[in-house]
């Protein structure tokens, strides 16, 4: 073969290349313009969509049938009058799918370009990887549209797709530059409340979004979100717009259609406690029909025929569809498995919002349903001593102010129960010795009894740092570390921990470090909610929170305790703020109620084992104090100089000599309980005779049974004396023991 031969065959072939990529991007644009499919988006998923393991709980074709009420929503996109699609919607109902449907009708059958705005950029990048490219990669028909993310030309990126005539980019709701720039025919928006209030400096998102629809005669928008809080609630408004349509399912008996809301499940459960914590099991539950009263299962009323119905039917006509749906619908969410998260959302607001937003559906609302002061007052009660029974940790809180400190002890109990035991305040400055020479006296060194006499000292207090004596609050709560005493700084936000680590901080004195103390760093608005959820539940038990019948708990402690709510700025960058309410100025008592609590979180404690011996030391002492004719000292605020020598309290010593002295003394107070029981059983006669471990007793034993209670006495006493760091006492009184 001659060159000029070659060369004519090496043109031919280059020829049929150019042509072969030239008949290749014809192809890519004329499959821009093809005309849709007259299919509507339900029929395109039937035909097309495959559910991805990742992402859904049934992997597989996609069925309209198990989520009927996604029929309107889906075909309204394809209906040639509407332009605005809303849909407010709980948790597991497929809200999701509704508009993975849509994108992927518009890459396959109608293309232009997508705008799809995420609450953050990282939810944006979760969404892609999660749900749109398993999407595109397990249905054929997008496959062959969308690049291959691997190719080195594929236009194929986490936040962007490419395919022939589109491209579908993600963003979140704070990228300005995102959603004021190019022209979009399509905008989508998944979480609309969770948004940010404005995209930088350039005003709601929403609205710069939907400005660059304004070229399209053609352009379609949805958003869809589950609903936070009531007037504060883009999705909210949004849905106000359109034509308000509720899915309502026939009632099997009445024939009527009705929502199936949360007003109108009825179940019943059992409290079951479980390693100190209580948990739920529901018997039964079913649906009370508002219309006819007749009872129907959860099988019976997600069977029933459904229908979506408007409240607004006028907003057709101005393109705009909206529609509310509930989990009680869904497939994927059994009624018990709702009720269940009600029951453990009780006590706590957060929590119970989470439940009214997604499950429920709802929107959520502070309902007003926090007592006033009158009701509070009126629940006091009376004390049979200083301590009711139920208290197994004493806190306190004590608030500084520039001319005196207040403070407040609280008990607690098992299950978050409080009780009030005293509010109090020492008048003069926080830099005077004086001053916390009385909180010694009256907090911190203050022993308060039981009726049976077993008294209870302050597990821990926390002291607010705040205000002009910052400094001197430190220094005095370093002097008293070994009587767990803390200064503490409370931290607004709704973002802060209720409690944290606590951290070292210098003592300035004249400008020069004098030492160190521990500092307690509490967000007060945490605390202020737990406050304000514990005074709306109703009935002694968990949560509760007690009162006393006397002057300390009057009017104007209620008044300070609910000095302050919770309200909405939307202004701010913590929309949720605390705000004193007009005529309750003074909130010390809410200031001191919330140390308190913040102390008994912070503190290490086994509340089972605390209850078992606070029984024990009740159950074997005073039989014993009674038998002996000793009387029991009664409640005082103070005590003795008599009662101070002979009694013993636990306190604190090095770390070291702590644990072996503890496990002697439990051993001694062990062996002194089950001494103590067998000298009153063998006392009464109602036994011949008494087994300690594999030792019989009988009522000749009682004179040595006697000594061995003195000498197991007199070594606790010793063991509790070397426990508080002071010599053991050579004299010993029978009286009541401080916990």
């Amino acid at each position: 073969m001659t060159d000029k031969e070659t060369r004519r065959l090496i043109e031919e072939k280059e020829a049929r290349e150019r042509v072969k990529r030239l008949n290749a991007v014809i192809g890519k644009v004329l499959a821009g313009m093809k005309p849709p499919d007259d299919l509507t988006v339900t029929e395109w998923a039937e035909q097309n969509r495959r559910l991805s393991a990742e992402s859904a709980a049934e992997p597989g074709p996609w069925r309209t049938e198990r989520t009927p009420y996604l029929r309107e929503p889906m075909n309204a996109w394809t209906d040639p009058k509407i332009r605005h699609i809303v849909m407010v919607a709980a948790s597991q109902v497929g809200k999701s799918e509704f508009l993975n449907n849509c994108i992927g009708y518009v890459i396959d059958q109608d293309p232009g370009s997508i705008l799809f705005v995420h609450p953050t950029t990282i939810d944006a990048k979760e969404y892609s990887k999660l749900r749109i490219a398993p999407m595109i990669r397990d249905c054929p028909t997008l496959r062959k549209k969308v690049s291959d993310p691997k190719s080195r030309d594929s236009g194929n990126t986490i936040l962007q797709k490419t395919y022939p005539g589109g491209i579908l980019t993600m963003c979140g709701s704070t990228e300005a530059h995102a959603l004021a720039s190019k022209p979009i025919r399509y905008v989508l928006g998944d979480e609309r409340d969770r948004w940010a209030l404005s995209a930088g400096n350039e005003g709601d998102p929403w609205d710069l979004a939907m400005a660059r629809q304004t070229t399209f005669y053609n352009a379609k928008s949805a958003e869809v979100s589950t609903p936070t809080v009531k007037n504060a609630s883009a999705i909210e408004a949004a849905y106000a717009t359109g034509t308000m349509e509720r899915w309502k399912s026939r009632c099997p008996h009445c024939g009527e259609y009705h929502e199936i809301q949360w007003a109108d499940i009825r179940f019943e459960h059992d409290e079951i406690i479980v390693a100190g914590k209580k948990t739920y099991k529901v018997r039964s539950v079913c649906y009370a029909c508002p219309g006819c009263g007749c009872i129907s299962t959860e099988a019976e009323m997600k069977r029933a025929p459904a229908r979506w119905e408007a409240d607004n039917p006028a907003a057709y006509e101005q393109g705009t569809r909206s529609f509310w749906l509930n989990a009680f619908v869904s497939q994927w969410a059994s009624w018990e498995s709702i009720i269940l998260k009600y029951l453990n959302a009780i006590g706590s607001t957060r929590k119970m919002q989470v439940v009214y937003n997604t499950c429920f559906g709802e929107l959520w609302e502070d309902r007003g349903d926090l007592e006033d002061e009158d009701s509070l007052m009126a629940r006091r009660e009376e004390y049979p001593a200083e301590l009711p029974e139920g208290v197994l940790v004493l806190t306190a809180g004590v608030d500084t102010q520039d001319d005196r400190m207040e403070y407040e002890i609280v008990g607690h109990g098992h299950f978050g129960e409080t009780w009030g035991i005293e509010k109090g305040i020492v008048m003069g400055r926080p830099d005077d010795d004086a001053v916390w020479a009385q909180l010694d006296e009256l907090v911190f060194d203050r022993v308060l009894r039981f009726e049976n006499g077993v008294g209870l000292k302050m597990s821990m207090s926390f002291v607010d740092e705040g205000g002009h004596f910052t400094q001197e609050v430190r220094m005095q709560c370093r002097a008293r570390l070994g009587k767990k005493v803390f200064c503490i700084k409370g931290m607004p936000g709704s973002d802060k921990p209720y409690t944290a680590p606590p951290k070292k901080q210098k003592i300035i004195i004249k400008q020069t470090a004098v030492g160190t103390c521990w500092q307690y760093q509490i967000g007060v608005d945490s605390g202020k909610e737990v406050i304000m959820d514990n005074l709306r539940v109703q009935t002694p038990g968990a949560k509760y929170c007690h009162f006393p019948k006397r002057d300390d708990y009057g009017s104007g402690y209620f008044t300070g305790l609910l000095s302050e709510v919770k309200v909405y700025d939307p202004n701010k960058k913590q929309p949720w703020q605390w705000k004193k309410i007009p005529g309750h100025e003074r909130n010390e008592a809410l200031d001191c109620r919330n140390y308190a609590l913040a102390a008994f979180k912070a503190l290490p404690k086994n509340l089972d084992e605390i209850d078992r011996r606070l029984k024990e030391a009740g159950g074997a002492l005073l039989p014993l104090l009674q038998r002996l004719s000793c009387r029991l000292p009664p409640p005082s605020r103070g005590r003795s100089a008599e009662e101070e020598r002979n009694t013993t309290t636990i306190g604190e010593v090095s770390d070291m000599d702590k644990v072996e002295l503890r496990a002697r003394l439990d051993f001694w107070q062990s062996a002194l309980s089950k001494l103590r029981a067998a000298y009153l059983a063998l006392v009464d006669g109602g036994v011949k005779s008494y087994v300690i471990d594999d030792r019989e007793l009988t009522r000749f034993d009682l004179p040595d049974l006697k000594d061995e209670i003195e000498d197991a006495e007199k070594k606790v006493d010793e063991l509790t004396a070397e426990l508080n760091g002071r010599k053991p006492r050579k004299a010993f009184g029978i009286v009541p023991r401080d916990w």
